[in-house]
């Protein structure tokens, strides 16, 4: 087996550093470099490629943002090992999801390392397994903020976790009402306004009955932020749902991808965000 190979890096000699070190393994046919995100999608979309050593911190698109557009893109995955320059201290937050990551200047001894974990992976994991480990990165990173995280790396700063607020505050006609973020269902866009719709009680999320509704004057990236993405799903790009409440993911016939909840009410899974609420689902 030969791997087709990209290395994507906006620096040019670390691009040609690892091209030639790459050279000493009889089974990786590096097929393109690339200096930036863009390149690197319009590779994978032209090639077979197999595997790519993707940078992390770049100008446009960065390493992360690589990852959402191949899932958005609904092209396939390659093997990622990550290729960056922070210390193994912060690397460390990367360490659980990723396949493997390399340190630059990568030496022979750690990228044969790196590439046995490859051939070992790709004889053991379907492709599945991989995107669903990248899927869980990518979540875990931005569910902070990801320019916020790569930044506290550069600096050598401990990488901090996002704390979310069990408390949606809702200002509705001089009222301010607190409502518990676990008792809400759904939120959808309506213009200028997220309509949160929530249950009365917590008791009632078997059934998801008593629903209220709260108009809130915010957009969904604001209030996205407010939301822990482990529990609240982005099934749409005007929806978000809790996955507490649903009841069931379907595919139908006329080839659109449905979410049910709990009370019975059918949400529309845009194909932007098929293969991520799928996984969270499965989770």
């Amino acid at each position: 087996m030969t791997f087709r190979t990209i290395i994507v890096d906006d620096e040019p000699l670390a691009r040609k550093g690892l091209t030639i070190r790459l050279q000493s393994f009889s089974d990786i046919n590096v097929i393109e470099q690339c200096c930036n995100g863009r390149e690197a999608i319009e590779a994978i979309r032209a090639y077979q490629i197999d595997l790519m050593f993707l940078d992390i911190q770049m100008p446009g698109l960065n390493g992360f943002e690589v990852i959402e557009e191949i899932i958005k893109q609904e092209l396939k995955m390659p093997m990622v090992v990550f290729a960056t320059a922070f210390d193994q201290y912060a690397i460390k937050a990367f360490e659980v999801h990723a396949l493997d990551y390399i340190l630059k200047p990568a030496d022979e001894k750690r990228l044969s390392q790196t590439l046995d974990k490859v051939r070992q992976h790709f004889k053991s994991c379907t492709d599945a397994d991989h995107k669903s480990k990248l899927i869980r990165l990518v979540s875990d990173v931005t569910g902070n903020d990801c320019q916020q995280i790569l930044a506290e790396l550069t600096n050598n700063q401990p990488v901090t976790v996002a704390h979310y607020s069990d408390i949606l505050a809702i200002k509705d006609a001089g009222e301010v009402s607190r409502v518990p973020v676990k008792d809400i269902i759904w939120i959808d866009a309506a213009g200028d306004y997220m309509c949160v719709h929530t249950c009365s009680n917590s008791s009632s999320i078997q059934d998801g009955s008593q629903e209220n509704t709260h108009i809130l004057r915010k957009t969904m990236k604001q209030l996205e932020k407010h939301l822990d993405p482990k529990i609240f799903i982005r099934n749409h790009r005007s929806t978000i749902v809790n996955k507490d409440y649903i009841e069931k993911f379907c595919n139908q016939a006329s080839g659109e991808y449905l979410l049910v909840l709990k009370n019975g009410k059918e949400l529309k899974v845009s194909r932007s965000y098929k293969e991520k609420v799928k996984q969270v689902i499965n989770s």
